[in-house]
């Protein structure tokens, strides 16, 4: 087993007001690797917004203005995590849910997926 030791005893981190909280299984359990990089950002976004029942307010706007993506990405994701059983959304509410007994699959780039970002990364040209 490795031994740890703390590093800057003066910084070590306390939960006070707030809470947010990631189980090990996102990382062991291969959650992470099954999302996408716009995917990962709402859903960390979301984790620190939450409450102690993991629900949050924020609007897609003010969402969108933090993470400095695109409406469209914003949609993609949350629509992805959705379907992926990780949050709930009921138009207004979000709620981060307990993690599914199983990751969903890691979404492997299709060649058609890949073209497709090609093309929409040369139209922004």
């Amino acid at each position: 087993m490795i031994k740890k030791k703390i590093l800057n005893p003066e910084r070590v981190r306390q939960i006070n007001e707030g809470f947010s909280f990631i189980p090990h299984r996102f990382l062991q359990d291969e959650f992470l690797a099954a999302l996408s990089q716009q995917e990962i950002l709402v859903y960390l976004f979301l984790v620190l917004a939450f409450d102690r029942f993991g629900l949050s307010f924020y609007s897609y706007g003010m969402i969108c203005s933090l993470l400095q993506i695109t409406v469209d990405q914003y949609i993609e994701a949350q629509n992805l995590l959705i379907e992926k059983d990780l949050i709930a959304f009921d138009g207004t509410l979000f709620q981060v849910l307990e993690l599914p007994a199983k990751a969903p699959k890691s979404k492997q780039t299709s060649p058609d997926a890949l073209l497709e970002l090609v093309k929409r990364t040369v139209k922004g040209i």
